[in-house]
């Protein structure tokens, strides 16, 4: 996975924990900075389904 181009939010600032994320292909990687061997693999449809989620709020109940 060192040949992936990896991303983190802007809003992360500088904390030293957070999400990061890579594409290749139909395939989206996510890792924590913390763990970075530890990598959950899913496919763009289904990451995409969860973003919209997200951004409809459905999960905030984990935040908050």
């Amino acid at each position: 996975m060192e040949h992936l181009e990896w991303h983190r939010s802007s809003v992360s600032g500088d904390a030293t924990d957070w999400l990061e994320i890579a594409a290749e292909g139909d395939l989206v990687h996510i890792r924590g900075s913390d763990d970075p061997a530890h990598v959950v693999t899913t496919t763009r449809t289904k990451f995409l389904a969860w973003v919209r989620g997200a951004k409809a709020g459905e999960f905030d109940h984990f935040v908050a």
